[in-house]
């Protein structure tokens, strides 16, 4: 891969991959910390990496680096830090886009991520098969599951507004 592919690579696909990545985090700053180490990586991979295949090098570089950092971040909490502001309850929804969010939250990460692959991001089975180390069933049935879970959590809160 040459510079000016990678640049290239760079103005297609870095705001994608931090939707991506900030979907599941929910921490902006540690969402561009994620993508510059993915893009770092692709330049340190850049003789080794093929031009038509960097999309799906970088989603897959920037969910491992994710699930590293999540994972780094779970063992290093300090009880001090919590913010008691996140356990309180609002029930009154004002906007789509948080009532979708929240429902998205409640799935669990394999679940989220594979719906956030397939429904934002347009990838197919088998792309994101490659990006999670699934297998294409598996990821199916992920998908499968978290909309069946978003389903009957948005229709029990299309209930209560």
């Amino acid at each position: 891969m040459t510079t000016t592919q990678y640049n290239q690579c760079v103005d297609a696909h870095s705001d994608s991959v931090y939707r991506f990545i900030l979907h599941n985090i929910k921490n902006s700053d540690d969402a561009q910390d994620i993508v510059q180490d993915s893009f770092e990586k692709l330049w340190m991979h850049k003789d080794t990496v093929n031009f038509e295949k960097v999309k799906s090098y970088l989603f897959t570089t920037a969910y491992h680096t994710m699930i590293s950092k999540i994972r780094r971040d779970k063992k290093q909490t300090d009880f001090n830090e919590v913010d008691f502001s996140n356990h309180i309850h609002n029930k009154q929804y004002s906007d789509l886009k948080n009532i979708l969010n929240e429902a998205l939250d409640r799935l669990p990460e394999i679940q989220r991520t594979v719906i956030l692959l397939r429904d934002y991001e347009g990838y197919d089975y088998r792309e994101i098969g490659e990006i999670t180390t699934l297998t294409e069933s598996q990821v199916k049935v992920y998908i499968y599951r978290g909309r069946q879970t978003l389903k009957e959590y948005l229709g029990s809160v299309a209930a209560l507004i």
